[in-house]
């Protein structure tokens, strides 16, 4: 893990080499980089600069990759399925499977597990799973924590599949860390049915219904030649 007070050491002795080497007249009279600071927040958990730092050493390499397969993390709008009409990010062949199921994680079935009855969930959790291992295409928001277990197993698998976020996708949009690699790969399609909105910070339960009710469509609908995009 950095070491936050090594770092900072770090950044003194450079800045005082500069200082030495400008003479002080000339250092103190340097423009400042950001003249304003939209972006600056404090960091309120133990793990926020350590995340920092390392997607900073990180995002050379995402770079390179993106480059070599620009077509997967291109944004490609007017994806239609089913008469609905999406943005995505990632591999639109995997809208030319032949199976799909969806991933979702009733109350039900978490109700049960909390009073004892874990079987109902396990089960269900695990036929996402051998579905998937069994050539279906899954397709959720993957919102609740049982819902993210599912998705980790299906990206430690390598198993694809097609995710509903409900937020859009922004310029220069780069997938999260989970779904970097499963992205560049070619085995994750991210789609959104709306657009980015910089202001947004949590998803409402509306939308979590709404992003299930198409991952159902989706699922219910897809047949060859439904899916289309437009030029």
């Amino acid at each position: 893990m950095p070491n936050l007070q090594a770092e900072t050491q770090r950044l003194e002795v450079l800045s005082a080499g500069l200082c030495e080497q400008m003479g002080e007249e000339a250092y103190y009279q340097l423009q400042p980089f950001f003249t304003e600071m939209p972006f600056i927040r404090p960091m309120g958990r133990n793990t926020q600069l350590p995340n920092t730092i390392r997607y900073i050493d990180m995002n050379p390499q995402r770079l390179a990759t993106k480059r070599l397969r620009p077509g997967y993390f291109r944004v490609q709008r007017d994806i239609t399925i089913g008469g609905r009409s999406y943005d995505g990010v990632g591999n639109t062949t995997l809208l030319l499977a032949e199976k799909y199921a969806t991933v979702h994680v009733r109350n039900v079935m978490v109700k049960a597990a909390e009073q004892g009855d874990v079987e109902p969930l396990r089960n269900y959790k695990n036929s996402c799973v051998l579905s998937a291992r069994e050539g279906t295409v899954m397709v959720s928001p993957f919102i609740s924590a049982h819902e993210k277990q599912v998705m980790q197993l299906l990206l430690r698998e390598q198993r694809p599949f097609i995710c509903l976020i409900d937020n859009g996708f922004r310029d220069y949009y780069k997938p999260s860390d989970a779904l970097f690699d499963a992205c560049a790969e070619g085995r994750v399609l991210i789609l959104s049915p709306w657009p980015y909105d910089a202001g947004k910070r949590h998803i409402s339960r509306a939308d979590c219904v709404a992003l299930n009710e198409m991952a159902e469509e989706i699922c219910n609908r897809m047949t060859f030649g439904e899916t289309s995009k437009k030029a």
